[in-house]
Parts: structure tokens; C-alpha cells; sequence
């Protein structure tokens, strides 16, 4: 191994040079994000996801908890079914979904329309913005649970729990 011969006026000079290199080089790199930073599209997902009632559904035992339910759960879909005049629905786990398409594929997936429950008219009016949040959030959650169990036609009876929603009124005959 060498040693450097050279006074600390020679050591000094080479470590200015050193950090000025390395000043000048950081002026062209994008800043480094620590651990505790969050993408500011990724936190208005989270926000949005809270805010629209995505958990409602597609969280397991949110709505039963008042969203008392860890975040690792958040958006995993749902085994409890929604049944109606439509037949049997599950809440999909959107976490799984967000992860087999793109961006673009997710706008034409979310607004798309939905059987019932699902408020699909409210995604359809969102921004492009809002989505690619929602859906930039479901990514950084990553995959986590099962497939939703397959909807179900009217008539057939569905094995586990499901809420139930009667038929509308029929509306009076106007004469």
C-alpha cells in the first residue's frame, strides 16, 4: 500500500477538487428521495381513495371497523357480495388489478361501467389526474390477496355473506 507524501496544503487542495466535482455533478442528477418521502401523486391517491369510499367495498371489514383497518389490507378486495336485481358482485382487489395494466389501460378499466354497487359514474367524472393518483397508489401498495370471487347472475344464489338490496319501487303509472 502507498502513502502520500503530500503536506496538508496538497491533501486540502485535493479534496476541494473532489467536492467540487461532486457539487457540479449533483447539479445534473434529480434529488434522491429518502426512505420517509412519499411521491406527492402517490399521498393524493392515498387521500383520494379515503376520501371517494374506495375502502368501503374494497377493503375487508373498513365500513364494519370505521376504517380502523391496517393499510397493509387496504384495497384487497372483498369476499362479502353485494346482491341485487343485477345478481351477485364482489368488490375486485384493486391492488392485483392495478397491477397486470398501465396507466392508460387503468383510465379505460376505471371508467368503465359497473354493476351496482359500484358508484362507477363518480370515477367516470374524475380527472385523468385523479386516476393515474389512485391508480400510482395502488402500485406503491403492491400486490397483496386474492381474487374477488366471480359476480354471479340474477337468480343464482351466492354461497357466502352478501348485503342485500331489495328491488327499486316500480314507479307510478303517469295517466
Amino acid at each position: 500500500m502507498q502513502y502520500s507524501n503530500a503536506g496538508p496544503q496538497a491533501r486540502r487542495s485535493g479534496a476541494i477538487r473532489v467536492a467540487t466535482v461532486i457539487a457540479v455533478a449533483s447539479t445534473f442528477l434529480p434529488p434522491a428521495a429518502s426512505a420517509n418521502e412519499v411521491d406527492p401523486q402517490v399521498a393524493r391517491g392515498r387521500y383520494l381513495v379515503q376520501i371517494a369510499g374506495c375502502n368501503d367495498c374494497h377493503t375487508p371489514g373498513y365500513m364494519e371497523r370505521a376504517g380502523e383497518v391496517d393499510e397493509s389490507l387496504w384495497l384487497t378486495g372483498n369476499p362479502v357480495g353485494w346482491t341485487g336485481p343485477w345478481g351477485t358482485t364482489y368488490p375486485p382487489n384493486l391492488r392485483l388489478v392495478a397491477g397486470k395494466l398501465t396507466e392508460a389501460r387503468w383510465l379505460v378499466y376505471a371508467r368503465r361501467e359497473w354493476s351496482p354497487p359500484m358508484p362507477w359514474f363518480a370515477l367516470r367524472d374524475m380527472t385523468d389526474e385523479d386516476l393515474a393518483a389512485i391508480f400510482r397508489y395502488l402500485r406503491h401498495m403492491g400486490p397483496a390477496g386474492d381474487k374477488a370471487p366471480a359476480a354471479l347472475p340474477p337468480g343464482q344464489e351466492p354461497q357466502g355473506p352478501v348485503f342485500r338490496a331489495p328491488a327499486p319501487p316500480t314507479p307510478p303509472v303517469q295517466q
